[in-house]
């Protein structure tokens, strides 16, 4: 099973990153200019992601008729629907970082073999980035815990 997965995992990034690579997600220059709709607007990039709409699609209707995946013992789905402060606030975030950046973590590890340095670069803040939310959030779960005790 684990060999299956590892296989499958490697197989899919691949196709990802040469999927960003190739449609030109992976290139900040174009990014910034897909999300300059009042100047020099680049509106590629929005039949790259339309285009994305409908495999995925198709994929949740097959998911439905799946009883376990195919390289899983289950399904691990999110349980909420919620949309919440946190969930606009990382939405926010997210499209600030890619506005300004031109990379969302996807592309940025892709690049990684296209761009080296500048991908490390904005790979390396985005993993300080997760690091500092792994501790607040610890320490927001450690201060919890010691007032319900």
């Amino acid at each position: 099973m684990v060999e299956k997965q590892a296989g499958l995992g490697l197989l899919s990034g691949t196709v990802f990153g040469a999927g960003l690579a190739v449609s030109g997600m992976a290139d900040p220059t174009r990014v910034r200019a897909f999300l300059d709709i009042f100047g020099a607007w680049d509106y590629t990039l929005a039949f790259v992601m339309g285009g994305a709409v409908l495999p995925m699609a198709l994929a949740w209707v097959y998911q439905r008729r799946l009883r376990k995946p195919f390289a899983a013992p289950r399904f691990d789905l999110p349980e909420t629907r919620n949309i919440d402060a946190k969930l606009i606030g990382g939405a926010v975030l997210f499209g600030v970082g890619w506005g300004v950046a031109g990379l969302c973590p996807g592309p940025a590890i892709a690049d990684l073999a296209i761009r080296p340095l500048p991908a490390a670069m904005f790979v390396v803040a985005m993993a300080v980035g997760v690091g500092v939310h792994r501790i607040i959030l610890s320490l927001r779960r450690a201060t919890q815990k010691k007032q319900e005790a």
